[in-house]
């Protein structure tokens, strides 16, 4: 039989997880993958949460990413990470290739239209996604054809039609579907034939012979507990059944008609929505592909299917009932030139043993390709490191009088994991450091926060509390459905290079800190709301205002606490609103942020906004959290963005680190030696020596004499403007008619800055006691 080369394309939830193993299992001589990519983008992707069932726990695979898996070798790292046009021109230049797209076609759709002279070699498309009839989940009590077809549940008063696949980029689906190549479509009336049902899940716990199959158990068993009694109901086979048809078509030579051991198989004609009638609107701002009807991008005609009003959101007056629903992504059978001849998998067949408790086909055979022997994965995290011990690193401060007590509001850029290396590297007589708030409404999405767990462990400071904050900006989830929100603010982050990637994964070098035993996870307890207690509700993540409570109780009445802020104000406001009280007990507030121009030509820092000239990222990115905060009677001391400018300096950071020694200035050498190639060599990377600017909060709070002497400040009358409009949100203006002054930080010595930061992180005392995985693994201590 001819080997297969096949790419796979997806965007890497727990039902992708379950595909890509099933595939990596299956006979290489039959079928290799060799490609993998990741999609994603704004307007549409608003409607996937960011918090709990969302990115928070796909991105941390319900925290058995981090739990369970072994450290691999190979690891993201900024311009050495092939892009997926570069693996796709690769794997489809050498040869017929057959793909696999089991998300967002957008990918896959740029390939195409920027290689037209390379579809030649893709003999076939499989494509999960779309949906072609009513869905009974749509209507369990009264079952009609007028039921709702889609599963865009965050948007289904608004877009009741659409699949995700599809909804999350309907252009780039329509280009695939229209691209002249052969293509089979497993939608949603075929996915939901093969829920994931209690019988499976029994059958699947009784085996999990291999690590993969322990590792897709765990994790379908963790969602099982966090998503209710429905779970059984509402999740479906989606990737892996798209992954056994097609293998299973692959496996069968001059198969025209698509025969399979799976599914049922019948051709249709039908077609994708990308836009809504009437066609050929000009005044019409919503369609990006039209901004300007004289020039429409990719060369389209102004009155075409794609030229009419497209969805701008859930809050868009023209796909809010009763006016009318939108249908972009939507999936309809057409006759005439619009539609494709698509072979489509009508239902799931099923299991042709009858005394078997597994009622489909395909059931069976994933158990049997996931068990079997043959490919297996040669360990898991514990097997690979038999040594390694899920013990805390507790520190001893029984004979020590501890500082200033300070609490972290951080949102996990790359500057703040210095800065927390810094603090942590204080004496604790100076500054105790009781708990960390994640803000995840800056620069890194909220699955960071294992990346600080490990930082604290390789300190020893296990003992510092990690509570997570809000995942949208104050004001911005939608009314009717909390867990999904406006990507208003959040949109001036670049999604790539610089941006949310190298943040999450802090520029790679992430992967090689010693794992802690705390960790993100998805366990919970009926005491915080879940459905039911799952297996070890008391590793459930606390929450920002959790944590806040505990260090405003440890405290008592009679002693205060310092904040220091280094992202968005967003937890800070929300601490602030339920309870004013809670002001009494902060001492101080340093807000590493905020922009007070003194000209016209002196901007801001938001270049992803070119409207917006004059706001300071972090007030920009929560505005109504920062008047929040700066209207209160809090005693404020500002560090702005013109100061920061001032010691955005590398090379004198590294020199004056060259001679520490320290795992963590060995550690931070090497991060900021990164940055600052990466900075020289591409322009993506130009604003990047903006986050060495963030350590000067914690200097500031640390209070080293030779360093505050060449410090000076004044006091004035500010306010945060919060008006919605993202030209202005975000400026610092001042306002004499206010009560309260802020201290604002003038000027700094950089030399003195940079010397009284490569000091302490030089210090043999509170040190860790190893920088790397590799240097831990290397000792052999896992």
């Amino acid at each position: 039989m001819q080997k297969k080369d096949g790419a796979a394309e997806m965007y890497v939830d727990v039902d992708d997880l379950l595909a890509i193993l099933y595939i990596l299992k299956l006979d290489r001589s039959i079928y290799d993958l060799v490609g993998n990519s990741t999609a994603g983008n704004c307007r549409y992707s608003q409607v996937i949460p960011l918090g709990l069932h969302g990115r928070l726990d796909i991105d941390t695979k319900y925290g058995y990413t981090k739990g369970f898996l072994p450290q691999g070798s190979r690891k993201y790292f900024p311009l050495r990470q092939p892009t997926t046009q570069q693996v796709m021109v690769d794997t489809i230049s050498a040869g017929q290739t057959t793909i696999l797209s089991v998300g967002s076609s957008t990918n896959l759709a740029i390939f195409l239209m920027s290689n037209p002279h390379l579809k030649k070699n893709i003999e076939h498309i499989y494509i999960l996604g779309g949906s072609l009839s009513p869905r009974r989940i749509n209507c369990p009590t009264s079952y009609t054809s007028s039921c709702p077809s889609g599963n865009v549940y965050t948007a289904d008063k608004t877009a009741p039609s659409s699949e995700y696949n599809f909804f999350t980029d309907p252009f780039a689906s329509y280009q695939v579907l229209h691209s002249r190549i052969s293509i089979t479509l497993v939608p949603l009336g075929a996915t939901d034939t093969i829920p994931i049902s209690s019988q499976f899940m029994e059958e699947f716990e009784k085996n999990q012979h291999t690590f993969e199959a322990q590792y897709c158990f765990k994790v379908l068993k963790m969602m099982r507990d966090t998503w209710g009694p429905n779970f059984f109901d509402i999740f479906f086979m989606w990737d892996s059944f798209l992954a056994g048809v097609a293998t299973s078509i692959m496996s069968k030579k001059n198969n025209i008609n698509g025969e399979n051991e799976f599914a049922d198989m019948e051709f249709k004609n039908i077609t994708v929505i990308t836009s809504n009638k009437p066609y050929g609107i000009c005044n019409d701002l919503s369609n990006p592909l039209f901004i300007d009807c004289n020039k429409p991008k990719f060369n389209l005609k102004r009155k075409c299917v794609h030229s009419g009003h497209v969805w701008n959101g859930l809050g868009d007056p023209l796909c809010i009932p009763p006016s009318v629903h939108t249908q972009d992504g939507s999936t309809q059978e057409v006759t005439g030139k619009e539609g494709v001849r698509v072979l489509v998998a009508l239902r799931a067949k099923p299991n042709p043993e009858k005394n078997s408790r597994l009622d489909k086909a395909f059931y069976q055979n994933f158990l049997d390709v996931i068990n079997q022997p043959q490919q297996r994965g040669k360990y898991n995290f514990t097997t690979q490191f038999p040594h390694y011990r899920q013990v805390a690193n507790l520190p001893d401060f029984v004979e020590r009088k501890l500082g200033k007590a300070v609490v972290f509001d951080m949102d996990m850029s790359p500057g703040d994991f210095l800065a927390l290396i810094y603090l942590l590297k204080v004496p604790v007589e100076v500054i105790h450091l009781k708990a960390i708030l994640v803000t995840p409404t800056g620069w890194a999405n909220a699955a960071t926060i294992d990346i600080i767990y490990d930082l604290l462990h390789i300190m020893q400071r296990d003992d510092i509390l990690v509570g997570l904050g809000n995942t949208y900006a104050t004001n911005q989830t939608y009314p009717n459905f909390k867990s999904i929100g406006s990507c208003r603010y959040r949109k001036a982050i670049p999604k790539g290079a610089g941006g949310f990637l190298d943040s999450d994964t802090l520029y790679g070098f992430g992967h090689d800190l010693p794992r802690s035993p705390r960790r993100y996870t998805s366990e919970n307890s009926v005491r915080y709301g879940a459905p039911q207690d799952t297996e070890h509700p008391e590793l459930r993540q606390p929450l920002a205002l959790e944590v806040w409570d505990l260090v405003i109780k440890s405290l008592g009445s009679t002693s205060k606490v310092t904040v220091l802020t280094n992202g968005p104000l967003t937890s800070l406001a929300q601490i602030l609103c339920p309870n004013k009280k809670s002001t009494s007990q902060i001492q101080e507030v340093i807000v590493v942020g905020g922009h007070i121009s003194q000209n016209i030509d002196d901007g801001g820092d938001v270049k992803n906004i070119p409207s917006n000239k004059y706001a300071e990222l972090n007030m920009f990115l929560d505005p109504l959290a920062a008047k929040t905060v700066f209207d209160s009677n809090l005693n404020i001391t500002l560090i702005p963005l013109d100061v920061q400018r001032g010691v955005r300096q590398f090379s004198m950071a590294l020199s004056a680190l060259k001679t520490k020694t320290t795992p963590e200035a060995v550690f931070v050498t090497n991060f900021l030696s990164t940055l600052d190639w990466l900075n020289k060599v591409h322009h993506s990377y130009k604003d990047i020596d903006m986050f060495v600017g963030e350590i000067l909060g914690s200097a500031i709070l640390a209070g080293h004499d030779s360093f505050l002497k060449t410090t000076s400040y004044s006091l004035k009358k500010v306010k945060v403007l919060s008006t919605g409009n993202e030209s202005e949100d975000g400026w610092m203006i001042s306002d004499q008619n206010k009560d309260n002054t802020v201290r604002v930080l003038e000027k700094v010595n950089p030399l003195a800055f940079y010397d009284t930061f490569a000091n302490r992180l030089g210090a043999k005392e509170q040190s860790a006691k190893t920088g790397s995985f590799s240097v831990k693994k290397s000792r052999g201590k896992y």
